[in-house]
């Protein structure tokens, strides 16, 4: 069963387009991301899902209600943590978590099974204003303010951008716990590296889904040679590799520089001879496996040449 399904939404801000002709499909208790970095679009599109913003074009059901003509309706069915801390600053914990069940005609009290693993960990704070919390502990009253009313449907726009990491694993695990409430999740981040821990995810990038697919169906799916390369100067390593005619993509990798070829019949031996006639020293070259990223920067390389 679908709880989110998106048929051609656009939306323009002046002449930038946010987004362009997205279509997807979040089926009921699944975790899906949307993964692409700032400025992407997945703010926009969150936004008109929680019927905050209208589209310009396309369609949009969530929990099967249309969104703009059943607003009130989904309003009632959804929980939205935006990226930008929005709860009262000035309000205790306690204050904030009772004002949004009031807001939802509900208590605290009704659905605390559902955020009592959550509200454990702030709950020695409770008398503390949410504007003195840090940012760990404002992530999780958000996400209690976003659960306090037990929605079918779960939002979050970049949940982990700014908090340690201790925080982003007990977020995400948290949302393990929550996918087995049989709550669907649609959950934006910039890292990558989250991706794998969803179970669908669309990868974005200035507007346009570049590929929805699983996480290990996208990197299965990697076609092309990749290879790490390191030397002793990496910043001109990146330029001369990029200047190899055999070589198709090339980006940085923390300590590496992964690329991929335009021909199989390079080997390692003739790159490495390539780079020593150039100066570079130390060098180390090795095949490696295709993660997200990889599938990213390539996918989004072959967008930007159509």
């Amino acid at each position: 069963m679908n709880s989110v399904t998106v048929q051609n939404i656009s939306r323009k801000f002046g002449k930038v387009e946010a987004l362009k002709e997205i279509s997807f499909e979040a089926n009921q208790g699944e975790i899906f991301g949307i993964i692409g970095p700032d400025g992407a679009g997945k703010t926009t599109l969150f936004r008109i899902l929680t019927t905050l913003l209208l589209a310009d074009t396309g369609q949009a059901n969530v929990d099967g209600f249309d969104v703009v003509k059943d607003y009130k309706q989904i309003r009632k069915r959804i929980g939205y943590m935006p990226g930008r801390f929005s709860l009262y600053q000035d309000l205790t914990v306690e204050e904030n978590l009772s004002v949004f069940a009031t807001v939802f005609e509900t208590t605290i009290e009704k659905n605390y099974d559902l955020i009592k693993d959550i509200y454990q960990q702030i709950e020695p704070f409770k008398n503390r204003r949410a504007g003195a919390l840090s940012g760990g502990m404002k992530q999780k009253l958000a996400l209690c303010c976003a659960l306090i009313h037990k929605p079918s449907v779960l939002f979050l726009d970049e949940p982990t951008t700014g908090v340690d990491p201790i925080s982003r694993k007990d977020l995400w695990d948290m949302l393990m716990r929550l996918k087995k409430e049989n709550i669907t999740i649609l959950v934006s981040t910039p890292y990558m590296d989250e991706a794998g821990l969803c179970d669908r995810i669309a990868l974005i990038q200035e507007g346009r889904f570049l590929k929805i697919d699983t996480p290990a169906g996208l990197t299965q799916k990697f076609d092309k040679i990749l290879w790490a390369v390191q030397s002793n100067t990496m910043s001109k390593l990146l330029a001369d590799l990029r200047r190899h005619e055999k070589v198709k993509t090339c980006f940085a990798f923390g300590e590496n520089h992964h690329i991929t070829l335009d021909d199989s019949s390079l080997t390692i031996g003739e790159m490495q001879n390539y780079l020593t006639q150039l100066g570079h020293k130390d060098i180390e070259i090795r095949p490696v496996t295709a993660s997200v990223e990889d599938c990213f920067m390539n996918l989004s390389a072959t967008n930007s040449e159509k």
